[in-house]
């Protein structure tokens, strides 16, 4: 079956889903034998890009809520991969940074779920990824504009 063929009886919603699930179920199972769940590894991930990011921030950035946040810095932290500091100025505000343990296992976690991303962009040119994150940015703005 061709994939136009294969994809004409499901919607569009349903294919993107199974799109989204398939990469991440492959990255998820990519990742435990660098010991990180696919949580774990993102916010590792967004904090090796922004340090000291706080929680919330992390939260929004990882497209998790506070609380699902609270429970993976907790468990980063237990694992001694992030620490939590105070703001330099604002006391109150915890700043959250990768230790040395955690840029191992960042880049422990890259080695495993690298190949995946490569695997998933492999089936398009560079011309169709662009392309493809065109019109997913197009459909998200016009869904979020409302």
């Amino acid at each position: 079956m061709t994939p136009t063929a294969a994809g004409d009886d499901q919607s569009l919603g349903k294919v993107l889903k199974r799109a989204e699930q398939s990469l991440l179920r492959a990255k998820s199972g990519a990742l435990k034998p660098a010991g990180l769940s696919l949580a774990q590894y993102v916010a590792l991930a967004e904090l090796d890009q922004h340090p000291g990011s706080t929680g919330s921030a992390l939260a929004r950035a990882c497209l998790v809520t506070p609380q699902a946040m609270m429970v993976v810095l907790k468990a980063l932290e237990e694992q001694g991969l992030t620490a939590r500091t105070p703001h330099e100025r604002h006391r109150n505000v915890l700043e959250v940074h990768l230790t040395d343990a955690g840029r191992e296992a960042l880049h422990a976690g890259r080695e495993h779920a690298e190949p995946v991303e490569q695997r998933f962009l492999a089936a398009m040119s560079r011309t169709e990824q662009s392309t493809l994150r065109a019109l997913l940015l197009r459909c998200i703005a016009a869904v979020e504009d409302r």
